[in-house]
């Protein structure tokens, strides 16, 4: 019988090895390479989607800025396009709402289905803070995650854009499926990964696949040690 991701154990920490190690370097070169021609591609889309925020409210700022959770435990502020109102919650996570709905604003809704709003965190891979791939930056108050996460060392990598969890069901995993992919992603970290979750992103894009908001994720259980 095939076992739930909840009644499996928790593994030990991941340790990367030397070949692993030499990539995160190359990694970075590349992120930064990528990330400034999608910039340039994307600057005229990033242009309209800021006067069509600034349209729709004009006295509210066209960026969100959070701090998150980069590598080495260390903080750093994550920019994104605004989808909701001013007066959100701003030092949690989405999915950590029960009345998500209510703060998103139309356009942001439209933005958050096809990703536009993540179009700034390029701003974040060029400054050393994000990589196009790997796991999801988390907000500081996600603690249960983030405590696991440090456990089993997701923090040996930047955060990404997108990920594996993030095209593997996105908003509809649970924390505990999400931890695991992240280990899963540290285990078999390397180019020919990288790439084809690069394509999977397009094509989770497009079909809008995992998409949800608000509280959905069941809570990450405390690492007991």
């Amino acid at each position: 019988m095939k076992r739930t991701y909840k009644q499996m154990p928790l593994p030990y920490q991941v340790r990367l090895d030397r070949t692993q190690k030499l990539y995160l370097g190359c990694k970075r070169a590349f992120d930064t390479l990528a990330a400034a021609l999608l910039l340039t591609a994307a600057a005229p889309v990033m242009v309209l989607v800021a006067l069509a925020i600034k349209l729709e409210s004009p006295a509210e700022p066209v960026l969100f800025c959070q701090p998150r959770v980069g590598i080495g435990y260390r903080s750093f502020r994550l920019y994104k396009f605004r989808t909701m109102h001013a007066a959100a919650p701003r030092s949690c996570a989405t999915s950590q709402l029960d009345d998500a709905h209510r703060y998103i604003t139309p356009l942001g809704r439209i933005l958050r289905r096809a990703s536009l709003d993540e179009l700034p965190q390029l701003f974040n891979v060029l400054r050393g803070e994000m990589s196009l791939v790997g796991p999801r930056p988390l907000v500081w108050t996600e603690r249960e995650m983030r405590l696991l996460r440090r456990w089993y060392g997701v923090y040996q990598v930047r955060p990404g854009i997108t990920g594996l969890a993030q095209v593997s069901g996105r908003d509809l995993l649970d924390n505990y499926e999400k931890l695991h992919l992240d280990r899963e992603y540290l285990r078999r970290l390397g180019p020919a990964q990288d790439l084809h979750l690069a394509c999977r992103t397009v094509r989770t894009v497009l079909s809008r696949a995992g998409y949800r908001e608000g509280r959905a994720a069941a809570p990450a259980p405390i690492l007991e040690v």
